[in-house]
């Protein structure tokens, strides 16, 4: 009898171990927040070297940056991620944002370039307006 019921406990060992692949698994729960801009990002947008190895996107109204392969977008106290401009950015936990972004003054960066376009149409319209006076 004893005999009998130590096989029926392998026996029942055994079948446990086997039917271990066919039960359901606890996952890591995955959450991903996507955020879309205001204004879409051109699929080709301008960019400008700021630094080596960081551009922004000249003339975007929001701060964006390409960085090691990446879109990265700044708003508020956040940092979200992208892999291509037309794609979805997902929020990024602070310490995966390179060091060398985090460093850059806030605002800054968003309409980047407009400003100086607005500064040589300005004085291009002031030179016009000597030489016309001049005459």
């Amino acid at each position: 009898m004893k005999r009998i019921a130590g096989l029926l406990v392998r026996g029942s060992f055994l079948a446990a171990l086997l039917m271990l692949p066919f039960l359901p698994s606890p996952t890591r729960a995955q959450v991903s927040v996507q955020i879309q801009l205001g204004v879409p990002l051109p699929p080709s947008p301008t960019l400008v070297v700021i630094q080596p190895g960081v551009q922004v996107v000249a003339g975007y109204p929001e701060e964006v940056f390409l960085q090691g392969g990446y879109y990265w977008l700044r708003r508020d106290a956040g940092w979200y991620r992208s892999s291509r401009p037309d794609a979805p950015f997902v929020v990024v936990e602070s310490h995966s944002v390179p060091p060398v972004l985090v460093k850059l003054p806030p605002g800054q960066y968003k309409n980047y370039g407009q400003q100086k376009k607005a500064e040589q149409k300005a004085s291009k319209n002031q030179q016009k307006a000597e030489k016309h006076e001049g005459k």
